[in-house]
Parts: structure tokens; C-alpha cells; sequence
């Protein structure tokens, strides 16, 4: 028969709280890395806003289940087609009118994202939304609406207005080429949208 002695029994049980302690160390650092990972920058953004990991984890565990619910899928091609003509359009009218091509670009976005299957909602709820897959670009996306504000109070000049652009065209490309393709279909070169797309297939006759 094994008699354990009280201070086996203290030790051993301290042992097992160690290993138990360090299981769960290890399990939230790989839960801390792979929400890293998942969201980019939305990460630190959600952290600050929180005002600590362990919230702002709890926060983005959440968007994670939310966007499970939905019905993501790419886009047809024939509406990848419809929406890259679409942008290019945008792209010409920003010479002529800056404020109603940001205006129009925000709107495509919208449209989109629920071509993609992303739920008509108010702006936050769909930045938090895209944020589950969309970590980095979705700063864009954000930093561009900002801009759009400002605008609509009379504080945005045509350079900011300019970034906007740039900032949509982040998000647009990514949506529109995800997550089907490796690399962007529309290039920005010298202030034009290439479709690189057509490009290709152009080459390859």
C-alpha cells in the first residue's frame, strides 16, 4: 500500500496548479495570436477602445460568432465585371467632381458588401462586421468615411477627398478579388484604374 504524506500531497497539488496555470497561459496566448492574426490593426484598435486585451478579445470573439451567421460568398463574375466598370466610372468623375465621387464610391462599397452577402446596416455595426475578415483594410474603409464627414461640414479639401478614394479603393479591391484570386484586379497607375484582369486575357490572345 502507498501512504502519500501531507507534504507530498501539497506538493503534488502544486504542481497541478502549475500545469494547469500554464495550460491556460498557453491557450489565450494562442487564442491572443490568432485574434492577432485574424484582425491586423482592428486588434490594437478594439484593445484601445476597451480599454484592455482581455474586453476587447471578448469583443472580437463576438463579431467572429456574428459573422459565422452570414451567408459570405464571392462575387459572380459577371458582377465582379459590374462593379470593377462601375469603380472605373467613379474614378473619371472624381475630376470633375471630387465630392460626388467619394459620395458614389461609398455607396458601390455598400453595394458590395451586400453582393457579398454582408447585412445592410449602419456604418459602425458594418465596419465591425468586415473587420472578422478585413482586419487591416477596414481602417481604410473607416479612415475614408471620416474624410466623407468632414467633407459633408465643409473641412475636407480635394486632396482629402483624394485619400478617400485611395482609402475605398483598399477595401474595394479587396472585397472584389476575395477570396477567389491571389492578387488585385484594378491597379492605381498614374491616377487610372487598370483592370489587370483584362490585361491578362488580353495578352493571353
Amino acid at each position: 500500500m502507498i501512504t502519500i504524506t501531507p507534504l507530498e500531497l501539497t506538493i503534488g497539488l502544486i504542481v497541478l496548479a502549475v500545469i494547469i496555470a500554464v495550460g491556460f497561459m498557453y491557450m489565450r496566448k494562442r487564442r491572443r495570436d490568432s485574434l492577432r492574426e485574424r484582425f491586423g490593426g482592428e486588434y490594437d484598435r478594439t484593445v484601445e477602445q476597451a480599454g484592455g486585451a482581455h474586453r476587447a478579445e471578448t469583443i472580437l470573439h463576438e463579431r467572429e460568432k456574428r459573422v459565422e451567421r452570414f451567408d459570405i460568398r464571392p462575387l459572380s463574375p459577371a458582377s465582379r465585371t459590374h462593379f470593377i466598370e462601375a469603380w472605373r466610372r467613379i474614378q473619371a468623375q472624381f475630376v470633375d467632381s471630387p465630392a460626388d465621387a467619394v459620395t458614389r464610391a461609398d455607396v458601390l462599397l455598400g453595394e458590395v458588401m451586400e453582393e457579398r452577402g454582408y447585412p445592410v446596416a449602419d456604418f459602425e455595426q458594418r465596419s465591425a462586421d468586415l473587420s472578422v475578415d478585413h482586419g487591416d483594410v477596414v481602417q481604410n474603409y473607416r479612415a475614408g468615411h471620416t474624410i466623407a464627414q468632414r467633407h459633408a461640414r465643409g473641412e475636407a479639401s480635394t486632396e482629402d477627398l483624394r485619400q478617400a478614394m485611395i482609402h475605398y479603393r483598399a477595401l474595394f479591391d479587396d472585397l472584389i478579388h476575395e477570396p477567389v484570386e491571389s492578387e488585385p484586379v484594378i491597379e492605381h497607375r498614374d491616377g487610372r484604374v487598370v483592370d489587370v484582369r483584362r490585361n491578362k486575357e488580353t495578352h493571353r490572345g
